[in-house]
This record gives structure tokens, sequence and C-alpha cells, in this order.
């Protein structure tokens, strides 16, 4: 008799413990692809930032290189601010699903390259403030480049990439 009763709860509980093994599996998988995709994501806007910076810095350089030699053109202009609004929009995209020591490091890039392009722009204008040169914009333009090192730094580490 007990062997009976065992043999029926067997039979009506497997069905149960199968399906709620498979339950948990799914969880488990649904919460596996969701880590992997925010960390695509996460990698994703760090490649764009990092790309995204760097050419804006480069093209700010240029920019200033060009402005002292006199020879800065429109197409120059152009470049430039196309730099700009792409670093600007990745910035964007980054502020919504990046932690915030890395915002903090943007943070402070971003004060560095803002300030040397608004100091081009009001060069270029010939409405520079007393002391600004391009030349002396380039030696400030140098502040970010420890800055942009540091950004890449933590988001590597944020990615789990340890030098």
């Amino acid at each position: 008799m007990i062997t009976a009763v065992v043999g029926i709860l067997g039979t009506l509980l497997a069905p149960l413990l199968q399906q709620r093994m498979t339950a948990r599996q799914r969880a488990e998988d649904v919460l596996t692809e969701d880590r992997r995709r925010r960390f695509e994501e996460r990698r994703a806007a760090y490649t764009a930032m990092n790309r995204a910076s760097r050419q804006f810095h480069t093209l700010l350089k240029d920019a200033l290189h060009r402005i002292r030699d006199e020879v800065y053109a429109d197409e120059d202009r152009a470049r430039l601010e196309e730099a700009r609004r792409d670093y600007r929009d990745r910035y964007a995209e980054a502020q919504m699903i990046v932690p915030e020591r890395v915002l903090e490091a943007s943070r402070e890039l971003n004060t560095v390259l803002a300030g040397i392009d608004a100091m081009a722009k009001r060069i270029d204008r010939g409405l520079q403030r007393d002391g600004e040169t391009a030349a002396g914009a380039l030696l400030e333009l140098k502040e970010a480049e420890p800055r942009l090192s540091a950004m890449r730094r933590i988001m590597r580490e944020d990615l789990g990439i340890f030098d």
C-alpha cells in the first residue's frame, strides 16, 4: 500500500517538478541574456563615446593648429562641428546606461574639450578674451589627454578588462 501511494505521488509530482525546474531554467536563461545584453549595450556605448571623444579632441587640436597658422577654412569648421555634435550625442546616449564613475570621468573630459572648443570659436571669430591665443589653447588642450586615458581605463575596468 505504501509503495503504491509513493508510486502514485511520484507519478503525479514528477511533471510538476519537471515544470518547476524548466521554469527556473528559463528564468536563469532570461537573466543571463539580460546581463549579456546590458554588457553589450555598455560596451557599444563605451566604444562610441571613446571614438567620438578622441575624434573631437583630434579635430580640435587640428583646428587650433590651423587657426594659429591662419589657414583655418570653412571645411575645417564643418568637420569640427560634426565631431562636436557626434561627441555630444554619444555622451547623451551613454548617460542613460553607464555607471556614474564613467560619467564623472566623461564630465571631466567634457569640461576641458568644451572650454577649448569655445575658446577656439572665439579666436576664430576674432573675439578672443585677453590672453587667449591658439598656441595657448593648444597647451590647455593637453589637459584633455590624461582625462581621455582615465576615461578609457575606467570604461575598460567596468567591462572587466584589467591590464
